[in-house]
């Protein structure tokens, strides 16, 4: 028995040393990006690894005073809060007709529905455009909803169907034996169990929506329906730009994704590995 533990442990040293380097991967960019948030314009060119020997909180206060990073803040907050209710639930009653088709027709579906993941929809930046304009939705936070729920639909579609799969139909089966509709058992059986593929959906869609650039930058000009990303670039100038200023907004804006990963990080580990082991 001690023999078969130490040569565990020692198949186990290499994936460990993996994981060290990675987090250092990682964690580094993150480290200079709060570290230099505390030091002047200065400082950071003659010391960008090292600690700030003056910690400068005032970047922070000018940059809510100042600027209008608050508004910014609350629409980033507003759109992507608001494009993943949507796409969950859009992604979920999808994902629960797919898994529940038996008919030859449903693979064919299925596969149209997650082909979006293989094409990125910047492509049609162009087209997409010209429909935003003709919703009349240009200048409004309300544009980039519809972009994100789509970009998310393969993805969503492509989890919730693979694990509503993996849901014994006796629990479906009992549900209608009890006189429940089809939407009865979505709501009281399915969406319980579906809480960590939710949050593996929703987790997997957080950062690119909240990072999003493109399509701020193409559909908003107005200072008033700007989302955190796009306000960053009033800081850069033509001739200076101030990077003090521009890694504290970076650091705030970093904070909501944190946060939201954290209360969801248990779940979201259970959605990744759901169906890894069996028996």
């Amino acid at each position: 028995m001690a023999k078969n533990s130490i040569r565990q442990q020692n198949l186990n040293i290499p994936s460990h040393i993996v994981l060290v380097v990675w987090s250092v991967i990682v964690i580094f960019p993150l480290w200079v990006m709060v570290i230099n948030s505390f030091k002047d314009r200065l400082s950071i060119y003659q010391s960008p690894l090292g600690l700030p020997k003056k910690w400068n909180i005032g970047n922070y206060g000018a940059v809510l005073r100042d600027g209008d990073f608050m508004g910014y803040f609350k629409n980033s907050l507003v759109v992507v809060l608001l494009a993943l209710l949507i796409l969950l639930l859009i992604g979920s009653l999808a994902s629960y007709a797919l898994a529940n088709w038996r008919g030859k027709a449903s693979r064919s579906v299925h596969f149209f529905c997650i082909a979006g993941m293989m094409l990125p929809i910047k492509i049609a930046s162009i087209n997409i455009l010209e429909q935003i304009r003709f919703m009349g939705l240009l200048n409004t936070i309300w544009s980039l909803i519809p972009i994100y729920v789509a970009m998310g639909v393969p993805v969503a579609i492509f989890v919730l169907t693979e694990f509503i799969r993996e849901i014994p139909y006796e629990l479906t089966e009992a549900g209608i034996i009890d006189g429940a509709g089809r939407l009865q058992i979505f709501v009281r059986i399915v969406t319980p169990l579906l809480r960590p593929a939710l949050a593996t959906v929703a987790i997997y869609n957080l950062v690119p929506f909240w990072n999003d650039l493109w399509f701020p930058l193409i559909f908003i000009t107005d200072d008033r329906a700007k989302t955190v990303l796009l306000g960053v670039t009033r800081l850069f100038g033509q001739y200076q730009t101030d990077w003090s200023k521009v890694l504290a907004v970076l650091t705030l804006s970093a904070i909501p994704v944190l946060t939201l990963y954290l209360m969801m990080s248990k779940q979201f580990i259970r959605g990744l590995t759901a169906g890894a082991v069996k028996g």
